[in-house]
């Protein structure tokens, strides 16, 4: 029932709503009747899934925005609360990813792309969302990956900006103790969607097709929905995957199986 769901007619903004994980975080959360700030860089595509979420009964603001921009996270931010007057959960999904070996790349240049998308989007989003959050007592979620757990070969970049990510909310959420918001890191594993494709190869260029077999990883629809009970529960953070729990552990007790692990995956695709 709605009255007891903690996400109905609470106030959410969702950064890279427009496809993937996003979007299905904001059909799922538009069923349970939250009010929705949709961000995402490709405002048609945006504006679609903000339909869909009014189609379910949600209400849904369309904010396209480049979280590579601090004042665009600015604009964000202030749009959710001017139009409802509080901010009750900040879900950072923004991201841009890479697939292509270190010594292969002809201009790392892409590193800084990604690092002000996945990591300083997050923390940008983050500081002006604050304030409204602790007056709300609210929710901060970052979605990362495995690769902020560990490094995955051909991802260093990406892995680079989870890393940071996890560790800025790790820290936040020790400093954020005793103010009632609680920060959720999600970690999920390879998922169905479409950060390979649009992923920078060696020479800078998005792929266009993914190199993992996506018939065999999580649903977008799954990985939303775990993500969002957690969040729900206020968890600390949740690993996606059996093989990313067990990975965890490994890494503590035999480091370089977990290396040869990341190797592996990579080369079969999933």
């Amino acid at each position: 029932m709605r009255g007891s769901d903690p996400f109905s007619s609470s106030v959410v903004v969702l950064t890279g709503a427009s496809s993937g994980i996003g979007r299905e975080m904001a059909l799922q959360l538009a069923d349970r009747g939250a009010r929705l700030a949709l961000a995402a860089r490709g405002a048609g595509r945006l504006e679609k899934v903000a339909a869909a979420c009014r189609e379910r009964g949600g209400e849904a603001l369309s904010v396209p925005t480049d979280v590579g921009d601090r004042a665009a996270c600015s604009v964000l931010i202030d749009a959710a609360v001017e139009r409802w007057g509080r901010l009750d959960v900040l879900i950072a999904n923004a991201g841009i990813s890479m697939w292509a070996r270190f010594d292969e790349l002809e201009d790392p240049g892409i590193f800084e792309e990604i690092l002000r998308v996945n990591f300083l989007g997050a923390v940008w989003c983050t500081h002006s969302a604050l304030p409204h959050l602790k007056e709300a007592r609210g929710r901060l979620v970052g979605v990362s990956s495995l690769t902020g757990k560990t490094g995955v070969p051909t991802r260093s970049g990406y892995a680079a900006s989870k890393h940071a990510m996890a560790g800025f909310f790790d820290t936040l959420r020790i400093e954020l103790l005793d103010s009632g918001v609680t920060v959720t890191m999600a970690y999920p594993d390879f998922v169905a969607t479409e950060i390979r494709e649009r992923a920078y190869g060696p020479d800078g260029r998005p792929l266009g097709t993914s190199p993992v077999q996506e018939g065999r990883v999580m649903s977008a629809e799954l990985c939303a929905r775990r993500i969002l009970r957690a969040a729900e529960r206020r968890e600390r953070e949740i690993v996606m995957s059996a093989r990313g729990r067990l990975g965890l552990w490994l890494k503590l007790l035999a480091p370089g199986v977990v290396d040869r692990i990341a190797q592996a995956a990579i080369r079969r695709g999933r």
